[in-house]
């Protein structure tokens, strides 16, 4: 993908007829105008390996330590719910995972705990993903997520149909958690993204396939107990036949990264890339939509400071 199509399609148009005539620090000085902030609510890298994007993203962030501190205990919840190997985008890339446990415990994390509650079976998930491989070697630990004990009934009062579920004590009990979902295509709910990605945090998900979709997956992300941040991969992104894939030819290699604390912008960020790989409309997405009129977040990037890099 250009960086002219990486810059417009995450909403900024007023500046992209500017794009030939000036650098990438006029482009960005543009964007914190519009945004009227120093700090952005949303950063979008394209170009380098996961571990590259990842670093500088955070530190555009604010650094690792805005969000770990000393002692904490840290959950990650990357997508592992599928027995795939890396190179078919069905689940999140182990180096950004990996670099992830790295981060957190540079910032003095006690402990990193990563889990899913996986499709397929969740030893073989972790292992074929490679998850379980770059999560131990950077020094985090893995826990399953395949047992109903594991999960506690939680109350959604800004629900509209998953009024309570039940949620993995992982997320209960940490001090911090952060969301990991890979970009890509989804046969129900058209895309999968941040907020989809929670899903793999409860225990009853064939209450979501028989009760509007779309709408519980909206209200899994009013759960009060929101992830610090949404760090989208899009290093490689399925473009077709998910949640699981067919080939390779279902694989783009994109190599972009998002990173936001709002579920609903980084989503329709996100969304609008993939939508210059495949073609994707974004009012098909519903839940995006439900969950902004339930104020989990925004759709409107153009109020946003955002901050876009091409490494």
């Amino acid at each position: 993908m250009k960086r002219r199509d990486f810059i417009r399609n995450i909403g900024l148009m007023g500046a992209v007829t500017l794009f030939p005539a000036v650098g990438l620090n006029a482009i960005t000085n543009i964007t914190a105008k519009l945004g009227g902030a120093t700090d952005p609510d949303l950063v979008a890298f394209m170009g380098g390996s996961p571990e590259e994007m990842l670093k500088k993203a955070m530190t555009e962030m604010g650094g690792i330590a805005n969000y770990v501190k000393k002692g904490q205990t840290v959950v990650l919840k990357p997508n592992i719910g599928w027995d795939k190997a890396p190179e078919l985008a069905a689940n999140t890339n182990p180096e950004l995972v990996g670099a992830m446990v790295k981060l957190c415990l540079s910032a003095g994390a006690k402990e990193v705990l990563v889990f899913d509650h996986t499709c397929d079976n969740w030893q073989s998930s972790y292992r074929n993903s490679g998850i379980e491989k770059s999560v131990k070697e950077a020094g985090g630990r893995i826990l399953p997520g395949n047992d109903e004990t594991m999960y506690v009934e939680v109350e959604l009062p800004n629900a509209v149909s998953l009024k309570k579920t039940k949620i993995h004590k992982a997320i209960l009990d940490c001090d911090v958690w952060f969301n990991m979902p890979v970009l890509k295509n989804h046969g129900g709910p058209k895309m999968t993204v941040s907020m989809k990605n929670l899903m793999g945090i409860v225990w009853d998900r064939r209450f979501f396939h028989q009760n509007n979709l779309h709408q519980c997956i909206a209200d899994i992300a009013t759960y009060p107990k929101k992830p610090a941040l949404n760090i989208v991969d899009a290093y490689r992104i399925m473009k077709t036949n998910g949640p699981q894939g067919k080939s390779l030819a279902d694989v783009a290699l994109t190599k972009a990264l998002f990173i936001s604390p709002d579920m609903v912008a980084v989503d329709t960020a996100a969304i609008k890339f993939f939508s210059q790989v495949q073609e994707m409309n974004l009012a098909d997405v519903q839940y995006l939509a439900m969950a902004q009129k339930q104020k989990v977040g925004t759709m409107n990037l153009d109020k946003l400071n955002i901050k876009r890099v091409k490494m």
